[in-house]
């Protein structure tokens, strides 16, 4: 049985680290194994405090969310347990190497977080004019994509379309990339409304496969990488309560840390009410229980 001391470390990152892992039935075809930690970050730093089970809350909604898009575009999934050792069984994939692009493709339904505090000082979000007069958390008219560069330190920064064509280096690429993040989102925005959820806003990443293909890649709809809020209560003119990680940013902003490193452990309730945040967001969009994506994977 293959464990991870076995493999070659290959990167490690705030949340995921990825080894590699090859494939005997394809002639040696290199593959990745990426493993979600249950390690959580804020202001670029991570806490000393896991948030028990949020590694296989990204992997499991992310797997969701990979069956469901396939249709729109392919994506980097081989396999959750085939090659995956037992220990990380739940919270890992087994997935394609790709060329991945050097930009993270944002798409915004709502305007709230950095594009408010952007549009409050310009009234514009990533070169794009908006109407005066909008109001905090307010559906826009249509989504927009607003991406960013891929910080290997510090914070991303919000670029506008002709910044991105440039930093990839061929336009009709990030046409695509537009085009399929703003689809994905829209199909994601709907199904989460259907169960009770709104789909805020979210990051995408997309590689390129052997042939030039564009592929969707990392994690993918996940509270990591999106914003979602309950939508009994919604009401534009105010910031929103959500699913995802702002919780703790929040304790963390009124804790007084001054947000340099280290990052301050995690009080216990705060722990409790984070991984409950997590897997009620696993629950309303899956529709299934957590448990089940449990069982499937550790069978």
């Amino acid at each position: 049985m293959t464990t991870l001391a076995d493999l070659p470390l290959i990167a490690s990152g705030k949340v995921r680290e990825m080894y590699g892992v090859t494939d005997p039935e394809r002639a040696g075809e290199e593959r990745l194994l990426m493993v979600a930690s249950d390690r959580i970050s804020t202001y670029d730093a991570v806490h000393p405090t896991a948030i028990p089970d949020k590694g296989k809350v990204l992997t499991g909604l992310s797997v969701f969310w990979f069956a469901l898009t396939q249709s729109i575009v392919p994506n980097h999934l081989i396999s959750v347990t085939e090659g995956v050792p037992e220990a990380v069984r739940g919270r890992a994939m087994v997935v394609r190497t790709l060329r991945m692009l050097p930009v993270e493709c944002v798409v915004r339904g709502y305007i709230t977080g950095s594009a408010w505090k952007d549009y409050e000082r310009t009234g514009s979000v990533s070169g794009i004019e908006l109407p005066r007069g909008l109001r905090e958390s307010e559906q826009f008219p249509e989504p927009l994509f607003t991406p960013s560069t891929k910080a290997t330190e510090g914070h991303d920064e919000a670029i506008d379309f002709e910044r991105a064509v440039e930093i990839v280096g061929d336009r009709d690429v990030v046409e695509r990339v537009r085009e399929h993040s703003i689809v994905l989102y829209a199909l994601a925005a709907e199904r989460a409304r259907e169960r009770g959820v709104i789909l805020a806003d979210t990051k995408f990443e997309f590689g390129l496969d052997e042939e030039g293909s564009l592929t969707l890649a990392d994690e993918v709809l996940t509270p990591d990488s999106s914003r979602y809020w309950p939508a009994e209560g919604y009401e534009p003119g105010r910031p929103q309560p959500s699913f995802d990680k702002q919780y703790v940013r929040d304790w963390a902003t009124a804790s007084g840390w001054d947000r340099k490193p280290p990052a301050p452990p995690i009080p216990p309730e705060i722990v409790e009410g984070t991984r409950a945040r997590y897997v009620q967001a696993y629950e309303l969009i899956t529709g299934e229980p957590f448990g089940a994506w449990l069982e499937r994977t550790n069978a």
